[in-house]
Parts: C-alpha cells; sequence; structure tokens
C-alpha cells in the first residue's frame, strides 16, 4: 500500500500548477489536493468564505491523528495571474519539466511547497505511524487577493470547533537565491495611507483667492519622508516609509486644484503598533497642514508585525536543512508579509519554502532537485518534532 500511495512531489506539483487556480478560482487544485491527502488518511474539510455578498472563496483544512502535539503546514493554492501569456517559454500551466526545472504559475509560490510536504507527510506516516501526535495542512485559495476569506477566518472557524495547534511552518519562498538560505521568523507590519490634502480650486493668475492643495500636500509629504520612525530592534531592520503615487487629476494648466491625493505605505518593526503610527502621522500631518480639517486620510492595516523568537521550531528547521543542504539558514524578518500574521496568535509559526526569486514573474521555476530537497528537509521537521530523540538520517 505504502508504494502504491508514495507521491513524488514534483509530480505532484506539476499536477498541481495545470490547475489554474488564479485568485479566486478553485479549478479543480482543491480537489486534486484533497484527493491526494485523504488516500494518505487524512481527514478533510472544505472551508468556504463569503463577505458582503461575493462568491465564496474556497479553502481546505485537513488533519491526521487524533492527539497532541499538532503540527501544522499553512499554505496557499492561489496564484497570481500569468500576465503576458506569449512571453512565457512554456505554458504558464502546463506544470512542464526541461533541463531539471520545473516551470509554472505558483511552481515557487508556492504549489511547489504544498506538494513537498504533502510527499514528506506520507513518507512520515509510511515510516512512524499516524499516531505520534496530528498533522494538518491549513490550504488557503485567499492569499494572493484580498485575504478575508482564507487563513484568518479558518482559524478562527477551527478555533472555535476547539482546535489547537503546536507549530507551524508556512510554505512560502523565503529563499533568495538558494534552498536553505533564509527562514523568516517574523514579518513587518505594513499600513497603506491615501492622503487627500483639501484646498479651495481658483484661477492660476490670481492665486491669492484659492487655496492650492497641490502645495498642502508637497508640505505633508516633505514632512513624512523626513520622518525617522526607527534605527531598527534586535530582529527587524528599520521601518520605512514609501509613497507609491502622487495624483491630482488635473488636465488644465491654469487652474489651481481644490483636491491632491497621494498614497503611502509604510513597513514597521517590533517597536510599533498601527494604532501608535496612525497616531504619530495624525500628529505629523495636522502640523504640515496647518489643521486636521484641511487634509483627509484613509488607513487600511495588512497586519501587524510579529516576531517568534529563535528556539524550538527554528532550531529544528536549522537542523533539518543542515541535515539536507548542509547549512543552517540565516534567521530573517525581512521582505513581505505573508499568511503567517494570522497563525502567530495561535502558535509559534515561522516562514520557509523553496526559491523565490522568480515568484510573480513570467517563467516562474524551481529547480525540480529544489523541489525534492524542500520535501525532505519537511520529513526532517516532522521527524525531529515527533520523535526528537530519534536519530536523523
Amino acid at each position: 500500500m505504502a508504494d502504491r500511495l508514495t507521491i513524488d512531489p514534483v509530480d505532484f506539483a506539476s499536477a498541481l500548477i495545470r490547475r489554474p487556480s488564479v485568485t479566486p478560482l478553485e479549478a479543480g487544485v482543491l480537489d486534486l489536493l484533497q484527493a491526494r491527502l485523504e488516500e494518505i488518511g487524512f481527514a478533510c474539510r472544505r472551508m468556504p468564505f463569503s463577505e458582503d455578498g461575493t462568491a465564496p472563496v474556497d479553502n481546505l483544512y485537513a488533519r491526521i491523528g487524533t492527539r497532541g502535539p499538532v503540527f501544522m503546514f499553512a499554505g496557499h493554492v492561489d496564484v497570481v495571474p500569468v500576465g503576458d501569456a506569449d512571453a512565457w517559454s512554456e505554458d504558464p500551466f502546463s506544470g512542464s519539466v526541461r533541463d531539471g526545472v520545473l516551470f509554472g504559475r505558483g511552481a515557487s509560490d508556492m504549489k511547489g511547497a504544498i506538494a513537498s510536504f504533502v510527499a514528506a507527510a506520507q513518507r512520515f506516516i509510511d515510516r512512524h505511524g499516524p499516531e505520534t501526535g496530528s498533522i494538518c495542512l491549513l490550504i488557503t485559495g485567499d492569499e494572493e487577493g484580498p485575504a478575508v476569506n482564507g487563513t484568518r477566518k479558518m482559524l478562527e472557524a477551527l478555533a472555535e470547533d476547539g482546535e489547537t495547534f503546536d507549530a507551524c511552518i508556512t510554505g512560502e519562498p523565503t529563499n533568495p537565491q538558494s534552498l536553505g538560505e533564509m527562514v523568516k521568523i517574523g514579518r513587518r507590519g505594513s499600513l497603506n495611507v491615501t492622503l487627500t490634502a483639501l484646498g479651495r480650486q481658483g484661477h492660476t493668475g490670481y492665486p491669492h483667492l484659492a487655496d492650492n492643495a497641490a502645495h498642502r500636500l508637497v508640505d505633508m509629504l516633505k514632512a513624512l519622508t523626513e520622518l525617522e520612525l526607527d534605527q531598527g530592534s534586535d530582529h527587524f531592520q528599520a521601518s520605512t516609509l514609501a509613497v507609491s503615487t502622487i495624483d491630482i487629476g488635473n488636465s488644465a494648466t491654469n487652474v489651481i486644484p481644490g483636491e491632491a491625493q497621494a498614497v503611502f505605505n509604510i513597513r514597521f518593526n517590533d517597536l510599533h503598533d498601527s494604532a501608535a503610527l496612525i497616531e504619530m502621522l495624525r500628529e505629523t500631518l495636522d502640523k504640515a497642514a496647518g489643521g486636521a480639517d484641511r487634509y483627509r486620510m484613509k488607513v487600511a492595516v495588512s497586519g501587524e508585525s510579529f516576531l517568534t523568537p529563535p528556539g524550538e521550531l527554528s532550531e529544528i528547521l536549522m537542523a533539518a536543512c543542515e541535515d539536507v543542504v548542509g547549512r543552517a539558514p540565516e534567521l530573517s524578518t525581512t521582505g513581505g508579509t505573508s499568511d503567517s500574521r494570522f497563525i502567530k496568535d495561535y502558535c509559534p509559526v515561522v516562514d520557509f519554502g523553496l526559491v523565490g526569486k522568480t515568484m510573480h514573474q513570467v517563467d516562474e521555476q524551481v529547480a525540480t532537485e529544489d523541489v525534492e530537497a524542500l520535501s525532505r528537509i519537511y520529513e526532517g521537521v516532522l521527524t525531529r518534532f515527533f520523535l526528537p530523540e530519534a536519530p536523523s538520517d
């Protein structure tokens, strides 16, 4: 039976890629994943969620085992659009393998990691049985999109059902150039602000009769960009503020604008939370604008910063990497955010997956040997987590 069920991680990753699950489409990818997990012995539960009458986003929770400890793997099967399909050297959803390279949208981010973990879990269960503890997978179809109908809602529903977790790896592509370089033990928070300076429209020949919103916006942005948010912390680089767009929408050269808008993003470390940052922004902008009534500010918080301090989970993963690729990865908090920002409220979590240098790009790809090696690393993590006294392979 074990031979019949043996999953090749590269073949399985290729099969997952062939399902074109561009957010929020499921496209059969969860059906395929569920079928393989059920063959291994996992109990699977589909968890669709929707918001404001939109079409539901499908998600999958799978678990094998009835007792603790509980190890969770988290990931997403949704992928970003392919862009210009004609620019690809391979069909973006062919999952083709050429010269030791697996091509396709989601190869790196992150169907390759999902396939690697499923293959690793199958081998671990075949070797040690399903009752050393419990293994579960939390797989969303809403990570590359708004991220409102996926991981967060799944965790809330599972907590209501009494599910608990002891450790988690999220399979995001964390390695810059080669497998085993980097583990993410935390992520910066992200705060997006749409800032609208308010004035009074008028004729450029009579500026004293108008109130130029563009000038006010320039003063406000100057004050913001001169802020030093911090100088970094023990595990994080300094927080940053970056203006992403400025838009006045004025096609006439002789009209002073009554409104001017800019959008900026703050990536912040563990020295801040979003509430304190918003208060600091308001104080800075009130002063620069000449009063709170001279601007509008719309804020969206993508996530708070978080840190899983170096400890048992990162040590297990580092040791497993060293066993397979011969080196221990760097512990980092750089880069963007991930769904670990939701998981951190339920258990220790780190991010570790494949090489990410082609994620979201044309010709997204991963080396097949990396997919196979990642599966061995994940198996080593499971072995060290559930059987800490067992000798490593």
